[in-house]
């Protein structure tokens, strides 16, 4: 199977399986406008673990392919893209993360597949060491969004699991002052979860941006703190 006829029967069942009434359930759940055919999380997965099964693919293939499912506003073809890349993981390399890196520009204009893709695929492969924090560097200044989203989101697995905090702050902090909402979000994720295993250095950097970043950080941040603990953190007048 070659792209163009991954891409061909990726579309062909997602007609074949649309539902309305699916679109209209998830549309809710994103400001920046829904647009899917409302295929069922179910038959998704049981058509993507198809498509891998079937070994009529290759990485090769699923690269390709995914450039044009990437520019789809229908949500289902960036996410196929996505499972299917997953599914050849164990042959990942430094060039994977520049395939991704370009998804930013052609498609990825939502919540949902940023964190995806954090999940899916760039966190595990912080945690394989095919890719280190400082590949980030030049997607905390990208003129997208959700790319700058995913750098802190997609460090969350791997601060939770380090001995030292103070490197991730130091990255993370000419992010702070960022003016885009999902970016405010995913800063305030990554530091509620970091503050659980590093509190006393998370809390002092809270406090070094309380009077200047954004609240929406901060009310994320500090979700898990006790109410007089977070407290602390309210801008001074």
């Amino acid at each position: 199977m070659n792209p163009q006829e991954l891409i061909q029967d990726i579309r062909s069942f997602c007609e074949n399986h649309a539902d309305p009434a699916i679109v209209q359930k998830y549309a809710r759940y994103f400001k920046e406008g829904y647009d899917g055919y409302g295929v069922a999380s179910g038959e998704f997965m049981a058509k993507v673990k198809e498509l891998l099964a079937s070994k009529t693919i290759t990485m090769e293939t699923v690269v390709e392919a995914s450039y044009d499912l990437m520019r789809s506003e229908k949500y289902e073809e960036p996410s196929f893209a996505m499972q299917l890349l997953k599914g050849f993981s164990k042959e990942f390399t430094k060039e994977t993360f520049r395939v991704i890196e370009k998804w930013f520009s052609i498609g990825i204009r939502n919540w949902a597949h940023t964190d995806g893709l954090c999940s899916e695929l760039l966190s595990p492969m912080l945690q394989k060491q095919l890719i280190g924090m400082k590949d980030f560097s030049k997607w905390r200044k990208s003129s997208y969004r959700f790319q700058r989203r995913a750098v802190p989101v997609a460090l969350i697995k791997s601060v939770k699991k380090s001995p030292d905090v103070k490197p991730y702050l130091d990255f993370l902090d000419p992010l702070m002052m960022d003016t885009e909402r999902v970016v405010h979000q995913g800063l305030g994720w990554f530091l509620r979860e970091a503050w659980k295993v590093h509190p006393v250095p998370v809390e002092a950097f809270l406090f070094k941006w309380k009077n200047d970043a954004a609240r929406l950080i901060f009310q994320y941040a500090t979700e898990k703190m006790a109410k007089e603990e977070r407290v602390r953190f309210r801008r001074e007048k």
